[in-house]
């Protein structure tokens, strides 16, 4: 059974930091094309950042320079390291797993940026 497991999330003032994981069972993070995505209150769920297997990450431009996507393969698990954080990257935060056909999803993490 495939469990993708996002944690991390919290409440956190703006210029801030968090470090989000998905902790991932049942398929391998470096086998895997992995992805975080967000969605905010009353948005479509958006893509943030993507790792491919061969280790190549690509961000979108709201967090580029701010966001790193990475993995530890040891531990099986994705990570995504959010700074300077704005009240705009309020959202609920999803790990995603791709190969092929094949597609898991977390069940998410809130992260909220609020003075």
């Amino acid at each position: 059974q495939v469990q993708l497991a996002e944690s991390g999330g919290g409440l956190v003032q703006p210029g801030g930091s968090l470090r989000l994981s998905c902790t991932v069972s049942g398929i391998s993070v470096s086998s895997y094309a992995m992805m975080w995505y967000r969605q905010a209150p009353g948005k479509l769920r958006e893509w943030v950042a993507s790792l491919t297997s061969s280790g190549l990450t690509i961000s979108a431009d709201s967090v580029k320079g701010r966001f790193t996507i990475d993995r530890d393969n040891a531990k099986n698990t994705l990570y995504l390291q959010m700074n300077s954080l704005t009240p705009e990257d309020t959202a609920v935060y999803y790990c995603k797993g791709v190969r092929g056909a094949n597609q898991y999803w977390g069940q998410g993490t809130q992260v909220t940026v609020s003075s």
